[in-house]
């Protein structure tokens, strides 16, 4: 009976460990990012600096939107420089995953994992099993959608109507079906070299399409929470909406029409971006 117990308390302790794990709010996680960034541009202690990240880590996977793999990577920098233990081959994979869409980045990393004992032969395997993880469907799709976005340079008034309520539809459909479009899930670089930044098509999905964009607010910051779509990303979005509809933008990521400083600043930590005088020395 008690073998009993002591199976089903830990069952559950451990149900609930995962449970908390994939439930965390990565908006905590950037916020908690940043004031460690700070800090260390503050005095300049590196070893703190390390210590901070690798508390962090270990509470949070790195998150997977645009850009985040920087801190993850500086952290095992720092932390090899100054022969503190980071994890080594497991870590350094976790960041070729996370490097994996941007390209070629993974080719700077070649002198550090030949130090872990993992070669360039091994990285550029890890790299194409990365690549085979992505959606095709979705590539397919959105490196139409990317071409179709900057179609006539984006001049004329009806086609970027027409392009982003299209666009906008297959957003929609890809988040109901498949999640946030994800670096992870489709790459930087589409078919034949189609460049796809998620910041640019976002900031456009705050423009001209008023019948997507109620869904689009609320669906992509819980994209946000769960570490998928950078609070830059979002935040953009919803500027742009709130320029193109006359009022005074909330995040300071588009454009700089707004009046009361301390209420963006306090916007920004809502959703995990540094205030407007860290960003500015980001």
């Amino acid at each position: 009976m008690r073998s009993f117990l002591f199976t089903a308390a830990f069952i559950a302790l451990v149900s609930f460990s995962v449970f908390s794990c994939k439930s965390r709010n990565y908006i905590t996680y950037y916020n908690k990012s940043n004031s460690i960034d700070s800090v260390y541009k503050l005095n300049r202690d590196t070893i703190a600096f390390i210590k901070r990240y690798k508390k962090l880590f270990k509470k949070y996977n790195p998150p997977k939107s645009y850009g985040t793999f920087v801190k993850y990577e500086t952290y095992i920098v720092f932390a090899d420089k100054y022969s503190k233990n980071f994890g080594e081959k497991k870590s350094l994979y976790k960041l070729l995953d996370l490097v994996a869409p941007y390209n070629e980045h993974y080719k700077t990393l070649f002198p550090l994992c030949e130090k872990y004992g993992i070669d360039s032969l091994s990285v550029e395997q890890k790299i194409a099993s990365s690549k085979k993880n992505r959606n095709k469907r979705l590539i397919d799709s959105f490196s139409v959608a990317f071409v179709r976005d900057q179609k006539l340079g984006r001049s004329d008034s009806l086609t970027i109507v027409k392009n982003d309520r299209i666009n906008a539809r297959l957003l929609k459909w890809t988040i109901e079906n498949y999640g946030y479009p994800s670096p992870q899930k489709i790459g930087m670089t589409g078919n034949n070299g189609v460049f796809m930044p998620m910041l640019t098509f976002l900031s456009h999905m705050g423009g001209g399409v008023p019948e997507y964009y109620p869904y689009l607010k609320d669906t992509l910051l819980k994209y946000v929470k769960s570490g998928e779509c950078s609070p830059r990303e979002y935040a953009t979005m919803i500027d742009r909406h709130e320029h193109e509809n006359k009022r005074e933008i909330l995040y300071g990521e588009y454009l700089f029409n707004f009046s009361d400083l301390t209420k963006v600043n306090r916007n920004r930590r809502s959703i995990g971006l540094k205030s407007m005088v860290d960003n500015v020395k980001r």
